[in-house]
């Protein structure tokens, strides 16, 4: 068949009728220049981000091998004396009781935050009953919900308990605060895990309880060790929950302060004869901790946060 045609305003005959425009696609040297600009912005953002938390970690190392009056001097030179005195002063100072104490704490408090939040992550991940979305929003409420506000009930709780400046107090204060995020965690975690592995378990005859610890749990393990460490940065820097809760008493009672209590100590003790390298020694000892256990497990953190949305 022809193709259309159309009338001409001017004769009235017909006129044939116009081909399609064609889009001409771009050209590859484009894209790549497109390519290239955008992978210039990024790597310069990234580069600018390291830089601004690098620095001010290596000028607090550097910091702790300087004198009072190199600090007070010059911010960004390099130390005179690179002699690890400094360090040694500050654990006399009291900085390794507060390190001891911070570590008893979360021995207990980060493996029993994950196991009760990995078990209960995984009953409302994994079972339909009366309640379980109710019970689930509860805990993420938990998440949103403002520590401070819960500071006067949470410490006449504690004192009716006997457990003010104590280990066993502050461990279960840690518990509780890390559920929400723990649960909320684990909860997306279990949902992307195979049903059928879980049904040939049962199977089997495999008990609930065997299924989830020797079955589910260890499938889940990527996910563990990235909220394990989550709660373990947040438990490590926490500030205000020790504060109110690991007071002494009485004349009588021990201090027990963690490590971010006792850094504020250090620097109240010093008064008018200030000691700025130990200070900046103590704040080291408790950051280094932190670098390498983060350092050490950072590609299991990162399948961890991208396995879930990757299956």
């Amino acid at each position: 068949m022809s193709a259309p045609l159309k009338e001409t305003a001017a004769t009235g005959g017909p006129a044939p009728a116009q081909p399609p425009v064609r889009k001409t696609p771009p050209r590859p040297g484009d894209q790549r220049g497109e390519g290239v600009v955008l992978n210039v912005f990024s790597h310069g953002f990234l580069a600018l981000w390291a830089l601004l938390i690098v620095l001010p970690l290596l000028w607090l190392v550097l910091s702790s091998f300087k004198t009072d009056a190199q600090i007070g001097g010059s911010a960004f030179g390099w130390p005179q004396n690179w002699s690890l005195d400094v360090f040694s002063r500050a654990w006399q100072k009291g900085i390794g009781d507060y390190f001891l104490n911070t570590v008893v704490v979360l021995v207990f408090s980060v493996p029993l935050t994950m196991l009760f939040g990995s078990m209960a992550a995984y009953v409302l991940a994994r079972y339909r009953f009366w309640g379980n979305r109710f019970l689930y929003y509860f805990f993420v409420a938990g998440a949103m919900f403002p520590v401070f506000l819960a500071l006067v009930p949470l410490f006449f709780m504690v004192k009716r308990l006997d457990m003010l400046n104590t280990y066993q107090g502050l461990i279960l204060v840690y518990i509780a605060y890390s559920m929400p995020f723990t649960v909320f965690f684990m909860h997306s975690f279990f949902r992307t895990l195979p049903t059928a592995v879980f049904e040939a378990a049962v199977l089997d005859g495999a008990s609930h309880t065997r299924t989830f610890f020797q079955v589910m749990l260890p499938m889940s393990k990527p996910g563990l060790i990235s909220v394990g460490i989550f709660n373990t940065l947040g438990q490590w820097n926490q500030f205000i929950l020790p504060t109110v809760l690991m007071q002494p008493q009485s004349g009588d009672d021990p201090e027990r302060y963690v490590l971010t209590q006792g850094l504020i100590q250090l620097q109240q003790q010093q008064g008018y004869a200030s000691d700025l390298p130990v200070l900046f020694a103590g704040v080291t000892i408790a950051m280094i901790p932190m670098l390498v256990v983060y350092l050490s497990f950072q590609r299991q953190v990162q399948a961890g946060l991208t396995s879930a949305t990757l299956k």
